[in-house]
């Protein structure tokens, strides 16, 4: 029996030194990783809160993203404006120019307009 390793065990020896040392620097990486857990109802907006931190932190969207996601905006955006347009009217507020008031035979519904987007 002589101090000296087989090329076997010299070989197992540099494996397993290798693998601590992938363990090690993997330990490291995900001591940096932050992970959030997200409560609540549906519709209080956590998917929403996931798509800004990717924009914000990651790339943006893709290419897809934006194609799937634009006239959900848009809709959302004409949705948004009716409503405003529907709440002046019942408020009783004017508009600032009066030429700008929509008569009420516009249908600003969200139909009319999606296919434009798509």
């Amino acid at each position: 029996m002589g101090c000296t390793l087989s090329a076997e065990e010299r070989a197992a020896l540099d494996r397993s030194k290798a693998i601590e040392k992938n363990l090690k620097e993997d330990g490291v990486t995900m001591a940096k990783d932050v992970k959030l857990l997200l409560l609540g109802a549906g519709e209080s907006g956590k998917s929403t809160i996931v798509k800004q931190m990717k924009i914000i932190h990651e790339d943006g969207f893709s290419g897809d993203d934006v194609k799937q996601y634009k006239p959900v905006v848009y809709s959302n955006t004409i949705q948004s404006l009716a409503a405003i347009v529907r709440a002046m009217d019942t408020l009783g507020l004017e508009y600032g120019d009066k030429e700008r008031k929509v008569s009420p035979c516009h249908d600003l519904s969200e139909k009319k307009y999606t296919s434009v987007w798509e």
